[in-house]
């Protein structure tokens, strides 16, 4: 029986990973290489089948284990069974979501799974229709049978109060934001719901839209990808009954940038160019160059240099023609800090941490709120990281960690869990120790992933 390796400083608070990257996690803690965790395999089972080649593919996801090999991974690397098997489930789950029609995500045959599967389809039909109202979903629905009715919001005061709830998520995660951004949803849908059953104004599926794609991005930030893909589906659908294009580009903008985060790098960069292609003639200066940083970004995940970089030169040109007086109010955060954080973002993904350094220290360093403020600190950490900077790593990542606790956000969690799995060659520094015992001591107050009570409360209110 092999010993038990220490206990990983994030185990505890992590969120929940896909399975390759769980996999080479777990791999490369042990130090093994490829290989090496094949032939551990093959003496453990006494099945000479796995190679290399399997568990790179394992750990690009490009197939999944069954049970049998789930169950020799977890004695060779001495983890959870039970984990290793949520993981890959997660997983599973994830590339059905985002599979194109009559492909099946890899481990299981395709199944028709509601929850999101169909977005990539439904923003080919926006991109390709004659008229954006060819899209349609339906009448408002209204609140379920035997719920309690809210009283009836106008369409003004629902919109106050979306714009409210957008101040909030510059200083909240998700996590605290879920319970808020489901009212909102609930009483924009109550707003708008005819007894008759007609389909909403223009103004009242825009309206719609716009908290859908809200509560897609709060979703996401806690670490529910499952929910805010749902949630951009319903955004992407509205934003097509209203006809405004520049509000659907924007919806697939930020489904892509959940996906190129989550490690889906193929599906969110056809995204990403989907919502360009689409939009771009219909949208501002400011939201095109937004739309060129997703492509950029996806590009950078999926590790095509060229195009990323390609996609950053045209972001720089249309930001330098932007006007904030022609931008939507949804694009009321983009200014030039928000720029350079996601320039340097995206070069940080490259590997080019020497031209990411000083856009990202311009980030980190302006006075942010606590959410942003924590992303830039743990990007920034990961470039410094790379620059071969430990100190100045560590440094900036204790900020993040403290942001982290006072936003809440799950998807700064999941930067700096990354972060602390790049740091066994520089476990002997004093800053390490120092923060693995702050780590230790803000454990309590981290974020946990998306919990199955908010899916339950969305069931009830009708927004599954």
């Amino acid at each position: 029986m092999m010993s038990a390796l220490p206990p990983h400083p994030f185990d505890a608070a992590g969120p929940r990973p896909s399975f390759g990257a769980y996999l080479a996690q777990l791999r490369l803690r042990r130090g093994w290489s490829q290989l090496r965790l094949a032939e551990q395999l093959c003496a453990a089972s006494g099945s000479p089948t796995v190679t290399r080649h399997e568990v790179s593919r394992w750990e690009r996801e490009e197939r999944l284990p069954a049970d049998f090999w789930l169950g020799w991974l977890a004695v060779v690397l001495d983890a959870p069974a039970d984990g290793l098997a949520a993981a890959a489930e997660r997983s599973r789950l994830r590339h059905r979501l985002v599979a194109p029609p009559g492909r099946a995500g890899p481990g299981r045959p395709e199944t028709r799974d509601r929850v999101g599967l169909d977005l990539l389809g439904l923003a080919h039909t926006w991109l390709t229709s004659a008229s954006d109202e060819t899209v349609l979903i339906g009448p408002a629905p209204a609140p379920p049978a035997g719920a309690a009715r809210p009283t009836r919001s106008s369409l003004a005061e629902v919109a106050a109060r979306l714009a409210a709830a957008r101040r909030l998520d510059d200083v909240l995660g998700g996590t605290d934001l879920a319970a808020t951004t489901r009212a909102l949803a609930a009483a924009a849908a109550h707003a708008t719901c005819s007894p008759s059953g007609a389909v909403p104004t223009r103004k009242a599926a825009r309206l719609r839209a716009e908290v859908a794609q809200l509560r897609g991005w709060t979703l996401g930030d806690a670490g529910d990808a499952a929910g805010a893909l749902s949630a951009y589906r319903t955004a992407l659908g509205e934003a097509a009954v209203a006809g405004d294009r520049p509000l659907a580009g924007h919806v697939l903008g930020s489904a892509s940038h959940l996906l190129a985060g989550s490690g889906d790098a193929a599906p969110a960069l056809l995204l990403a160019r989907t919502a360009y292609a689409g939009s771009r003639r219909a949208l501002s200066a400011s939201g095109r160059a937004l739309l060129l940083h997703r492509i950029a970004f996806a590009a950078a995940s999926a590790g095509l240099r060229g195009a990323a970089e390609a996609a950053l030169t045209a972001a720089q040109r249309a930001a330098e023609r932007r006007a904030t007086e022609h931008d939507p109010p949804w694009l009321y955060w983009l200014d030039e800090g928000e720029f350079d954080a996601m320039a340097g973002r995206c070069l940080a993904a490259l590997g080019r941490s020497a031209r990411a350094l000083p856009l990202l220290a311009r980030a980190a360093a302006r006075s942010g709120q606590p959410r942003t403020a924590a992303l830039d600190k743990a990007w920034l950490a990961h470039a410094r990281l790379d620059a071969g900077e430990a100190d100045g790593a560590l440094l900036a990542a204790s900020g993040a960690l403290l942001d982290t606790i006072r936003s809440g956000s799950t998807r700064a969690l999941d930067l700096l869990t990354a972060f602390g799995d790049r740091l066994a060659p520089h476990a002997r520094l004093p800053g390490a120790r120092d923060y693995a015992d702050l780590l230790v001591a803000a454990r309590p107050y981290l974020p946990g992933p998306a919990r199955d009570e908010w899916r339950a409360a969305d069931r009830v209110a009708g927004d599954d």
